[in-house]
């Protein structure tokens, strides 16, 4: 029963991951385009949390929801926002 319950919530996650990769790439405006992308890596490091990967989830919490948006908003600063 709790393994069932796991793998539904692990389907809907994939699901809404795949929403929100879906707008990541349909979107011209960057900065939005890096929250879609931090909101899909939540959801990709609660699906490893769900598949009991705790080291990989800290470090891809740290670099892929913390870093990587940092870096890339602080890139657009300098580049500019819209496509």
């Amino acid at each position: 029963m709790l393994e069932t319950v796991i793998f539904s919530i692990i389907g809907a996650v994939s699901l809404v991951s795949i929403v929100f990769v879906a707008l990541a790439i349909s979107t011209r405006d960057l900065l939005k385009a890096v929250i879609y992308s931090a909101v899909q890596s939540t959801l990709y490091a609660f699906l490893m949390y769900l598949l009991m990967a705790p080291d990989i989830v800290l470090v891809y919490v740290a670099v892929s929801v913390g870093l990587l948006p940092l870096i890339t908003i602080a890139l657009l600063k300098k580049v500019g926002r819209y496509e």
